[in-house]
């Protein structure tokens, strides 16, 4: 299973973010690049404990049902997936620095590896042990690289 902890995928990831583009085109969605990787930085901030992921509700409870089913095999996360109101990014930014932010996120991640990554519960899934992240981050990342083609 591809991971963020695996030194081969966080490089694969990174090379990935550095063929973005301004214009590149997203295949679906709303997000423009820069806004997706923006997104794709905040969800890196929960992951190291900069950012509290709020509290599970009720959807947790549907989360712990699917967790198996998103976390269990290397297959891509569904196009249009819904997403925590905590990690859209509503405003314009700049796809240089955020590409710089995430990038800097992931080594952070990396380097840290399990003992650096947050206990606090995930929104939809709940618990998670460092492995169930470091899968979720890499297939999150992908989910995102590929809706801009890269």
């Amino acid at each position: 299973m591809r991971n963020l902890y695996e030194p081969a995928a966080a490089q694969e990831v990174k090379e990935r973010i550095a063929r973005l583009k301004p214009d590149s085109a997203g295949q679906w969605g709303a997000m423009n690049a820069a806004q997706a990787v923006a997104h794709c930085a905040a969800s890196m901030e929960w992951v190291v404990g900069e950012r509290i992921p709020p509290r599970p509700g009720l959807a947790s409870v549907l989360g712990r049902i699917v967790k198996p089913r998103v976390l269990g095999d290397d297959a891509p996360i569904r196009r249009n997936s819904p997403t925590t109101k905590d990690l859209i990014v509503p405003d314009q930014r700049d796809l240089h620095e955020e590409s710089a932010r995430l990038r800097a996120l992931i080594d952070r991640f990396t380097a840290a590896g399990p003992a650096g990554c947050t206990t606090h519960p995930h929104t939809f899934f709940g618990r998670m042990t460092p492995n169930e992240w470091a899968i979720l981050m890499y297939k999150h990342l992908d989910h995102h690289l590929r809706q801009f083609g890269v």
